[in-house]
């Protein structure tokens, strides 16, 4: 029997709720080194956000803000290639198009991007190295929104006395496929649905059944490509998956954040109900939480928010939680 030699590759997938800010387009840009953990080597980046643009009626009913994600990938490219001004606006022209076109890449760059994708606030940007555009097969994508016909939170617009009901595409998923050589990859980038009120919880795991339910990748070849997520041979789920502590008191989970018990929040933590025997992601595997709450933080600081007031003064409720990659 013939011997063959494994190749290894290295994957960087990670997610970032941006809280729709978008990257500054003055002289003072901002870097992306510490995120994409460019002092290390990676082969492939596969990089999802949410919220790229606020969750409004315009952006929502309206055509997508395109130039946004735009901003996103050039910034990405520059930050991987280090490239300059000048080449990071001719990348722009390329990274409009979907998916990326071996002919059509930027000749100096070592990294390209193989497939970039946004529905409303989701965007999923995927680079490569060029030397394994060669390997990298098949690129589809499938988008979902969660909920009744495909609406995700109906919320109510009122017009002119008239009552408009309106599709937030605010959770969702973004998905990709691509073959690395003869192995069959999926990446599953979410926005599940918000909250921590009594049942919230049971809308993020419907949110999941739609996207695993729904999600579709055409397939227009002879090849018998998987269509569905489970199909594939590796499958990461990552993204604002909005699960949060099961603590009875903001008393109690004060104490614990104060005093950095994060393996005790952890065993609070909705999500690691769910990936046990009687959870919805009971077939998942996590990788290990080694680091404090992600979520929510004030603007530029260390500091928790543990609440938010809405428009009316009213305050809401803001406990910390993580932000989780499944794989």
């Amino acid at each position: 029997m013939e011997m063959l030699d494994a190749v290894k590759y290295k994957l960087f997938v990670s997610t970032w709720n941006v809280g729709a800010i978008t990257p500054p387009s003055n002289g003072n840009p901002i870097t992306l080194d510490d995120w994409l953990d460019t002092s290390n080597s990676y082969d492939i980046y596969v990089l999802g956000f949410q919220e790229i643009v606020p969750l409004s009626a315009r952006n929502v009913l309206g055509p997508e803000r395109k130039e946004v994600a735009v901003k996103w990938n050039s910034l990405i490219g520059a930050t991987l290639n280090k490239c300059s001004r000048a080449d990071q606006e001719e990348a722009q022209h390329h990274h409009k198009v979907y998916p990326m076109k071996q002919g059509g890449v930027v000749d100096h760059a070592e990294f390209s991007c193989i497939v970039s994708k946004q529905m409303v606030g989701i965007l999923v940007s995927v680079w490569a190295r060029k030397d394994l555009f060669g390997f990298i097969k098949n690129p589809c994508v499938s988008c979902v929104g969660c909920g009744i016909m495909g609406c995700l939170k109906n919320k109510q617009l009122f017009v002119y006395g008239f009552e408009l009901v309106f599709y937030d595409i605010e959770q969702g998923s973004v998905s990709v496929r691509f073959y690395l050589h003869e192995v069959s990859c999926c990446f599953v980038c979410c926005h599940l649905s918000s909250g921590e009120k009594e049942g919230d919880k049971r809308l993020r795991n419907l949110n999941l059944n739609d996207i695993l339910f729904k999600t579709n990748f055409a397939n227009n070849s002879s090849n018998n490509l998987p269509e569905k997520i489970l199909d594939h041979d590796c499958v990461v789920l990552f993204g604002d998956l909005n699960y949060r502590l099961s603590l009875p008191t903001d008393a109690k989970t004060r104490s614990l954040v104060d005093r950095e018990e994060w393996k005790v929040l952890l065993g609070k933590d909705q999500l690691t109900f769910e990936l046990s025997p009687r959870g919805i992601f009971e077939a998942w595997n996590e990788g290990p939480i080694t680091f404090p709450p992600t979520y929510k933080y004030k603007p530029n600081s260390a500091e928790y928010c543990w609440q938010v007031y809405d428009k009316s003064g009213g305050a809401k409720r803001r406990a910390p939680a993580w932000l989780v990659n499944l794989n």
